[in-house]
């Protein structure tokens, strides 16, 4: 079975070098198990690592983050257990799991929701404890709290809307064009196009003056000017990213008289064992229906040795969730 190796940062996505080798079947340490990995996500992070974006990268290595399959080894009360997963080291600092074969500490064992299949465990990781963490560090909504989140069709965007919902929140999300939501909500969302709408106003207007109580900029910099300007009193905005890099304007005085809060996620400083204790937080939403995985549709089903093209697709911004298929 094959194992996908980075053994050099590959310098433009075109240039991708991904190498395969077999990967027998490894032994555990000490309070670890192995997981027999039967499908793996591809997130963009997981391209940036092999284009070296991360320069705490561990080269080689094995890549992916995101994971579902079964315990085959380690204690004897996990063995035979559908699991889900995902780590901030994983595929960057250690091996990771776009392998037949993960190892990894017992008490990361999350165990996935029975009416979730494999390929659908497989994706949720790093969008779903992406949007978490930024939501739990803004002190989480609640009920009739106003959620605005730019980018809000993307996989973070679409996580974050519903876990926001799930807990009762209005949610707002803003895209450059299109004028619908795609993906799951417990209740209904408002939708603002940037290329037709003043987004500060259609804000002030939605929430009758009130402004955004969190604002979620999955973004970066092209918006904030938007995001800060649409944030309440006492109102927090989460960054997660910033493709641009770009320098922004910063209104000190506004920022400290409205009582605002800036959060920063970076969900590599949360190993597997952190992911697991998030994702059985979340478990009992996936259990009972308000939080959904994203479809998986087959023809973003890929075989290992279809990986770059894979990569290629995420990286390109696939608006599909690519899985890779291990077994």
């Amino acid at each position: 079975m094959k194992a996908i190796k980075a053994s050099r940062q590959s310098n433009h996505i075109d240039e991708l070098v991904l190498e395969f080798e077999h990967q027998e079947q490894p032994l555990p340490g000490a309070d670890e198990c192995v997981v027999k990995v039967e499908y793996a996500g591809v997130n963009p992070s997981d391209v940036k690592a092999v284009l070296g974006a991360f320069p705490n990268a561990v080269w080689p290595r094995y890549t992916g983050r995101d994971f579902a399959g079964r315990v085959v080894d380690g204690p004897s009360e996990l063995i035979g257990k559908e699991i889900w997963g995902t780590g901030g080291e994983l595929g960057i600092r250690r091996n990771g799991s776009h392998a037949p074969y993960l190892v990894i500490p017992a008490k990361a064992f999350s165990e996935k929701p029975l009416h979730i299949s494999m390929q659908e465990a497989a994706g949720v990781g790093v969008p779903f404890i992406t949007a978490y963490e930024g939501l739990r560090r803004a002190g989480l909504p609640k009920p009739n709290d106003w959620l605005l989140i730019f980018g809000g069709n993307g996989k973070v965007g679409q996580a974050a809307t519903q876990i926001a919902t799930s807990f009762g929140a209005k949610v707002i999300i803003v895209e450059q064009s299109i004028h619908t939501y795609k993906g799951h909500t417990n209740s209904p969302v408002s939708v603002i196009s940037s290329a037709t709408e003043n987004v500060v106003e259609a804000v002030k207007k939605i929430t009758n003056g009130h402004g955004a109580d969190i604002v979620y900029n999955t973004v970066g910099s092209p918006c904030f000017e938007d995001a800060t300007l649409s944030m309440a009193y006492g109102a927090t905005q989460i960054f997660i990213s910033d493709n641009a890099r770009k320098d922004v304007a910063f209104n000190i005085f506004n920022f400290y008289r409205n009582q605002n809060n800036f959060v920063g996620i970076d969900t590599q400083e949360l190993d597997v064992v952190q992911c697991a204790q998030i994702l059985n937080e979340l478990k009992p939403k996936f259990n009972n229906g308000n939080l959904k995985p994203f479809p998986v549709a087959d023809e973003y089903i890929f075989q290992v040795d279809r990986a770059c093209e894979a990569y290629q697709r995420t990286y390109n911004g696939s608006k599909e969730k690519v899985i890779l298929k291990m077994i």
